[in-house]
């Protein structure tokens, strides 16, 4: 079957194309994209009126797949994390997500294998195994390899296999017993406090094991200043560090608790609102290098508790593009540079296919308006729980259309 997309915006974030024309996909790749393409006579033919068509968003992190919530925030690739009811750290189960994933025929879903055996950072995780099963990065999730020696053998058994660690950036000792910033919010509402120097720390040190062991590191979702800074220094020295932040930590400062308002829980917590400008700063410069969502559904019987009692995190899948395009149009972000790093960039460290417009590539496509105007309601989510800090606010940019292996499986019409 062949489908011609016309009238459309072409973006490929990995080239640095921007143009006006047409794409063309037979049999679930893309056959041909440019201004001057002529459309086939037997092509269905589907007007994009100058809606923006690019690669489909490749999410780093999630805690769910939620797959109808993922396609209708023009998401066409999930990446797994290992912290579910049955932990990913063995090959059976890396073996059974993908072909679970490939029988549905929706969203791509590729698993994260846990690190460390149990994530509880004392042992190495199969991760040879898990690799060869369709793992695509191992990592604890939430809990930092805190053992230097463990992390050390990790970076070398994972450098044999050419494999990804991904670690969370929070030094557990200096972290132990926060539930928020470390500042006049936290110290004002009665919180226990995480320093932006336990995400410093952590980094620094696998820094430094990056360069002993020639290992590369990514780190998951950096919240602060001196994080990027951190991130900033070791990329100057040439170690091999990359590493993501969420759209919450763009929008949203330590501000967000006030009323003890448990939606605004996430790990690591929100931060001052020089953090929140220093984020932004980072990611239009390069030194962030992904953008994630980090949806976590929860239910209102774990978030609506005392703030201390209830569990962290927040669903992103819908609101993962319009959130990521309000420093865009604030014009702090350039367009194609957020959009590689919810597309190119995550294909390229993980090795996973899509993430560029690419003749044989596969048809994993978002075509969406980036000036449209709507309200964020939690009531409407597709989502398996409605856990946001982002209820009615207003944003600009929609998904219009989300295309998996050629063929429509969301549209907003």
């Amino acid at each position: 079957m062949i489908s011609a997309f016309t009238n459309a915006r072409l973006i490929d974030p990995a080239s640095g194309l921007d143009t006006k024309g047409t794409l063309i996909v037979n049999n679930g790749k893309i056959a041909d994209f440019g201004p001057d393409i002529k459309v086939p006579d037997d092509a269905t033919v589907t007007d994009c009126k100058g809606r923006v068509l690019c690669p489909g968003l490749i999410d780093m992190r999630a805690h769910s797949v939620d797959a109808d919530a993922a396609l209708a925030g023009g998401i066409t690739t999930v990446i797994l994390q290992p912290d579910q009811t049955t932990m990913i750290d063995s090959d059976p189960v890396v073996e059974r997500i993908r072909r679970r994933a490939e029988d549905t025929h929706t969203v791509n879903v590729y698993p994260m294998g846990a690190a460390t055996r149990g994530m509880e950072g004392k042992e190495l995780a199969e991760i040879g195994q898990m690799k060869a099963s369709g793992a695509v990065a191992f990592t604890d999730c939430r809990k930092p390899v805190s053992d230097s020696q463990v992390m050390r053998r990790l970076m070398e058994y994972a450098s044999y296999f050419g494999a990804v660690i991904v670690q969370f950036p929070q030094d557990k000792g200096l972290a132990n017993g926060g539930i928020a910033h470390e500042g006049e919010i936290a110290t004002r509402l009665g919180f226990a406090g995480i320093p932006a120097m336990a995400e410093v720390i952590q980094i620094e040190r696998d820094a430094r094991l990056s360069e002993m062991t020639g290992t590369p590191i990514h780190f998951a979702l950096i919240s602060s200043r001196e994080g990027v800074e951190a991130i900033r220094a070791a990329k100057a020295r040439g170690v091999k560090v990359t590493c993501s932040t969420a759209p919450h930590y763009l929008h949203l400062n330590d501000n967000a608790m006030e009323g003890y308002r448990t939606f605004a829980k996430v790990s690591p917590p929100l931060r001052s609102e020089e953090d929140r400008l220093a984020l932004i700063a980072g990611l239009a410069d390069g030194t962030i290098d992904t953008l994630v969502s980090d949806h976590d559904p929860k239910s209102e019987d774990v978030k609506r508790l005392p703030f201390g009692q209830a569990a962290a995190g927040i669903v992103g899948f819908e609101t993962l593009l319009a959130l990521a395009l309000a420093p865009v149009h604030a014009g702090k972000v350039d367009l194609v540079t957020m959009l590689k790093a919810l597309t190119a960039t995550p294909a390229d460290l993980l090795g996973v296919p899509g993430g560029k417009l690419e003749s044989g590539a596969p048809a994993d496509l978002v075509i969406f308006d980036p000036e449209k105007p709507w309200r964020i309601d939690r009531e409407a989510f597709r989502a398996s729980a409605k856990n946001t800090p982002f209820d009615t606010l207003p944003v600009q940019g929609q998904v219009w259309q989300t295309i998996v292996g050629g063929k429509t499986l969301f549209s907003g019409e």
